[in-house]
């Protein structure tokens, strides 16, 4: 998922048509230099859920607490990194029962999540969010733009120029053109000072970074569908 997406949004408007509990942790909010704590504060997450379910808890920046296990246990940040993945999977896979809780998970490395967590019963969807269409850049631009004094122009002139470019791009995109107009003295933002702004404001997703997301939900959401019709044939217990 790329930056500036607005992903907590997504999460955030479940809660609300679901009528329910809202809780979002950035992930490394819970690292902790004491050892236990992240652990601890993990649990606590969980518990707190639980106890308000119906819950949804949002963990984002995901990469930060769930990267790839190490073998090599040295009391370094990586022996850190194993305990806290080691907790998540605990508090997933528990005794007590998650019902009527939700737990969504966003990231912008994938490839750093350790494949415990994509597992059966734990994260069993993988959603690639990518950056706004036509029609979503044309909502977002009109939003940021809403109380500047606009000259009057097209906007899909603006838009269609904004390609890769996330919504927290284009509102960089609108603030700029507005910094512009106010340098030059005018009254009116014009057509121009959008298109100096977005030579000025340079496009979060570039080509390559979206080829590698789509090949990247695709080796994701393939390994989960393996994983599925594995446990629906062989009926088996998986391992962590």
């Amino acid at each position: 998922m790329h930056q500036g997406l607005g992903k907590p949004c997504s999460p955030r408007l479940i809660a609300n048509e679901a009528q329910a509990n809202f809780i979002s942790i950035k992930g490394p909010e819970l690292i902790s230099k004491w050892v236990g704590e992240s652990e601890r504060a993990i649990r606590e997450i969980f518990k707190k859920a639980k106890q308000s379910a119906p819950a949804i808890i949002f963990l984002d920046e995901f990469e930060s607490i769930a990267s790839m296990r190490s073998s090599n246990s040295d009391g370094s940040g990586s022996d850190v990194s194993n305990r806290v993945v080691n907790q998540l999977l605990a508090s997933m896979d528990g005794v007590e029962s998650l019902d009527g809780v939700i737990i969504v998970a966003a990231t912008n490395r994938p490839e750093m999540i350790d494949p415990a967590l994509l597992r059966s019963g734990r994260f069993e969807r993988v959603l690639h969010v990518p950056p706004p269409d036509i029609g979503a850049r044309e909502t977002i631009f009109k939003i940021h733009s809403e109380n500047m004094p606009l000259s009057k122009f097209a906007i899909k002139d603006i838009i269609g120029g904004l390609d890769g470019f996330t919504g927290a791009d284009i509102e960089a995109v609108c603030r700029e053109a507005a910094l512009i107009c106010m340098r030059a003295k005018k009254k009116k933002v014009t057509k121009t000072h959008f298109e100096e702004a977005i030579k000025r404001v340079r496009p979060t997703v570039t080509p390559e970074m979206l080829e590698y997301y789509q090949k990247m939900e695709t080796r994701l959401t393939s390994g989960l569908s393996n994983i599925k019709r594995s446990r629906d044939t062989n009926f088996g217990m998986e391992s962590m």
